[in-house]
């Protein structure tokens, strides 16, 4: 029995059309699809557009997946994003927190994401949208505890988090799961990137299997994303779905 909600970021099929990436989720048996900004949605049309074709298949649109920097962006683009994002009746919308790694960002950096946040959260806030950073390098959700020190510092009801493997250590990211459980709207998972798991200095190919179990075991609500596939191919995405199915 599955107890985990699949989806599909539509960054997996760059290539590929909207209403071919609503076909191959189809087919997969997968509920959900974060759009991204880059190819599939980039203006409201669009947004109008997957939402339709959606809402024929029964297939619920979880997220937008913008590449707002916050502390970075223009401003205006803001609203925009928001727009789209509620045109196509998304729950949240994902953002990047900065360019720099928490332990190297600066005061006034830290400063300037901060505030720049306070801002994006009231305006999303008036859209009933999520603000959900993702979990990665190069940007300041790249610890547990920046995440929750910015959490407390902005204090705001619909900021959240996205939770991705950080490819460390098995103990970080469990640890990362408990300490930020209560925060965590969506997971991302690269599940035949085997490129990540050569990283690892002993290869681990449960890796994943294990993390996806202790979010069971916690009772997961949110959405398992598959963010990139093999190849980007078709076949291989219904792999990776038929695997996470058996969870």
């Amino acid at each position: 029995m599955n107890r985990l909600k699949l989806g599909v970021c539509s960054v997996t099929f760059r290539k590929l059309s909207a209403a071919k990436v609503v076909e191959i989720a189809k087919k997969a048996g997968v509920r959900y699809i974060e759009w991204g900004g880059d190819v599939h949605v980039t203006n409201e049309e669009e947004a109008r557009i997957v939402k339709s074709v959606c809402d024929n298949e029964d297939i619920k649109i979880c997220s937008y997946g913008s590449y707002y920097r916050v502390g970075c962006a223009d401003k205006a683009e803001w609203e925009k994003i928001c727009r789209i994002a509620k045109a196509m009746n998304a729950v949240s919308v994902r953002v990047w927190l900065g360019n720099k790694n928490s332990e190297e960002t600066t005061q006034a950096e830290y400063d300037r994401i901060l505030a720049d946040l306070k801002g994006i959260c009231s305006v999303a806030k008036e859209y009933n949208l999520l603000v959900c950073p993702e979990c990665h390098d190069n940007t300041y959700n790249n610890n547990t505890d920046a995440f929750l020190k910015i959490k407390d510092d902005l204090d705001a009801d619909n900021f959240r988090t996205y939770f991705q493997s950080r490819y460390l250590k098995y103990d970080y990211d469990v640890d990362r799961i408990e300490r930020t459980f209560g925060y965590i709207e969506n997971v991302h998972v690269s599940y035949r990137d085997l490129a990540r798991e050569q990283r690892f200095k002993k290869k681990d190919k449960a890796y994943l299997d294990r993390l996806l179990k202790k979010l069971i075991e916690k009772d997961f609500d949110g959405i398992v994303l598959v963010e990139f596939t093999k190849g980007s191919k078709e076949r291989n995405f219904l792999k990776d779905t038929e695997k996470l199915k058996g969870y």
